[in-house]
């Protein structure tokens, strides 16, 4: 019976999560559409950019939840208040309508403690869902998963403290960084 459950999860988590890449999707489609109707921030279109990554990394990553033998009840909604957490990101990144802030990047430092505390909760998650995979997933992420989660949390506590633009590019760049290594280290190698 829990063999089963898996592909009914998934596609439960894949509907969220593809809610989530098409308020990215249509967000970078109306700059396209209209270039000059709000400023442009590059922290912003790092920060979408990096969104976009984290949701397919997570989609990639979930796919390990196959080898879970039990499911319970409490897992699936972990699950679900997980994908729905990267939803709320996203569509933070991209408002329905921005006008009394005048740009993105204004936006976004005024909407940074709701962006920046979804992410640094979307790093507890992660160590939760991590447990949840198994003792042979904590071995093979090994060490470097112990920087993963106090760097990612240290970088929120000082996106949410500063307001300068420097620094706020200098917290996406590191994010950006860390996700290229994970890329590299990780997913491009064979289970």
């Amino acid at each position: 019976m829990t063999d089963q459950l898996f592909p009914h999860i998934r596609i439960v988590m894949g509907m969220v999560i593809g809610l989530a890449m098409s308020k990215l999707l249509t967000g970078f489609a109306g700059l396209i559409q209209h270039p000059g109707r709000y400023r442009l921030s590059a922290v912003h279109l790092l920060w979408a950019g990096s969104m976009l990554a984290e949701l397919v990394l997570f989609w990639w990553w979930e796919f390990q939840l196959s080898q879970v033998p039990h499911w319970t009840f409490a897992t699936f909604a972990f699950l679900i208040g997980y994908t729905v957490t990267l939803y709320l990101m996203a569509a933070l990144l991209f408002p329905d309508d921005i006008d009394e802030y005048g740009g993105y990047e204004a936006y976004l430092v005024r909407r940074r403690y709701w962006f920046f505390g979804l992410l640094g909760l979307t790093f507890g998650f992660d160590i939760v869902d991590t447990l949840i995979k198994g003792d042979q997933h904590w071995t093979r992420l090994s060490h470097d998963y112990l920087i993963q989660v106090p760097l990612g949390l240290a970088l929120c506590v000082v996106a949410c403290v500063s307001t300068r633009t420097r620094t706020q590019l200098a917290v996406v760049l590191v994010h950006i960084a860390y996700q290229a290594y994970w890329i590299v280290r990780v997913v491009t190698t064979a289970e």
